[in-house]
C-alpha cells in the first residue's frame, strides 16, 4: 500500500472560544479521504457532510466514487445521493445546506467532520462565497451546448471576446468554471471577478454587497491527506479500472440522454459518452478518464496546498 500522510492543518476562525468544531477531510481524489474521514468520525461518535459535488447525485455513483453501503451504514452522511442531476446544485447552494446540516450536528454533538475535494464546496462552507446573480437555464444550455460542440477552444474562444481577463489568467483546463465565467459575462454583462473582488463598489468607495464576511460560530480544522504524485497516480488507474468493473459503462450509458445536464460534464462520462458517439474506443476512453482524472487530482493538490500548515 502506498504510504498515506495525514497532516493536521490548524485554522481557528473568528469564534476561537467556541466549543463546536468541524473537521474538514481534504485532499485528491484517490488518496483515501472517505476511510480517513469515517475512521475519525466513528471515533468521535459523530456524522460526516459530504463536500463532493457529484456524489449528491443519486444517478451517478460508480463514477463519482461514492462510499459503498456498507461505509454508509458506519456513520451517519449528509449530502450524498440527495438531488436528481436535474436539479442545478451550486456551491452556494451547498453552503446553505451544508450550514443546516452543521447547525443539526451540533445540536448532539461537539464535532462534525467534513469529506470531499471540491475546493470551491470547501471555501464555501468555510468562508462564505460572493453572491454571483443565478443565470437562467436557458443561457446555461446555450453555454453547455457551446462545449459540447466546440470543446474547451469555444469556450476560450468566447470568453477571449467577453471576458479577456477570465480567458488569460483564469482556470481555462477547467469547463465548469469555464462555463460558469461565460454565463454570468452573457447574462450581467460583468466578468465574474466583478462579484468576486466587489469591482465596482470599490471604486465607488462603497462596501460590496455581494462578499461574504465568512464568520462562521465553530472553529475549523484540516486534515490534508496526502502520498507521493507517482503512488497516487498509480492508485487512479488501478481504481478507474476497478470502476469499469463494476459498470461504470453501463452506468454512463443509463445516463447518456442526459449527457447535455452540468451534473454529466463529468470525467468519467464526458470519454465514455464519448466513446458511445464514436469519437473514441474503449480502451482509448478508459486512458482518457486515467489521464483527465491524474490531472484533476494535480488541479486538487495544487488548490489544497494553499492551505495553511501550522
Amino acid at each position: 500500500m502506498p504510504e498515506k500522510k495525514l497532516m493536521a492543518l490548524k485554522r481557528t476562525h473568528h469564534f476561537s472560544m467556541v466549543k463546536k468544531e468541524c473537521i474538514i477531510v481534504v485532499g485528491p481524489t484517490a488518496v483515501g479521504k472517505t476511510a480517513e474521514a469515517i475512521k475519525i468520525a466513528a471515533a468521535l461518535k459523530t456524522e460526516i457532510i459530504s463536500a463532493d459535488s457529484r456524489q449528491c447525485y443519486k444517478e451517478m455513483k460508480i463514477g463519482v466514487a461514492r462510499p459503498s453501503d456498507a461505509e454508509l451504514s458506519t456513520v451517519r452522511h449528509h449530502f450524498i445521493a440527495n438531488h436528481s442531476i436535474h436539479e442545478n446544485i451550486t456551491a452556494a447552494s451547498f453552503e446553505k445546506e451544508a450550514l443546516a446540516s452543521l447547525d443539526l450536528i451540533f445540536q448532539d454533538h461537539d464535532q462534525a467532520v467534513v469529506c470531499g475535494g471540491t475546493g470551491l464546496y470547501i471555501k464555501a462552507l468555510a468562508e462564505g462565497l460572493d453572491d454571483i446573480p443565478e443565470v437562467p437555464v436557458a443561457l446555461r444550455n446555450k453555454v453547455i451546448a457551446i462545449h459540447n460542440d466546440e470543446g474547451l477552444e469555444g469556450l476560450r474562444d468566447a470568453l477571449l471576446s467577453l471576458d479577456r481577463g477570465y480567458a488569460l489568467h483564469g482556470d481555462i483546463h477547467n469547463p465548469n468554471r469555464m462555463m460558469r465565467a461565460l454565463e454570468v459575462i452573457m447574462h450581467t454583462g460583468f466578468p465574474i471577478a466583478h462579484y468576486q473582488k466587489g469591482v465596482a463598489q470599490k471604486n465607488a468607495g462603497e462596501e460590496d454587497p455581494h462578499r461574504s464576511d465568512g464568520k462562521r460560530n465553530f472553529r475549523i480544522s484540516y486534515r490534508y491527506i496526502q502520498m507521493p504524485r507517482e503512488d497516487l497516480y498509480t492508485r487512479i488507474n488501478k481504481r478507474v479500472d476497478m470502476m469499469m468493473a463494476e459498470g461504470l459503462e453501463d452506468e454512463a450509458r443509463s445516463l447518456f440522454e442526459y449527457k447535455h445536464l452540468t451534473a454529466l460534464q463529468t470525467v468519467g462520462y464526458k470519454e465514455l459518452f464519448d466513446f458511445f458517439e464514436g469519437n473514441y474506443s474503449r480502451e482509448e476512453a478508459v486512458e482518457k478518464i486515467k489521464q483527465h482524472t491524474r490531472n484533476y487530482a494535480k488541479r486538487q493538490i495544487t488548490w489544497f496546498s494553499r492551505l495553511s500548515i501550522d
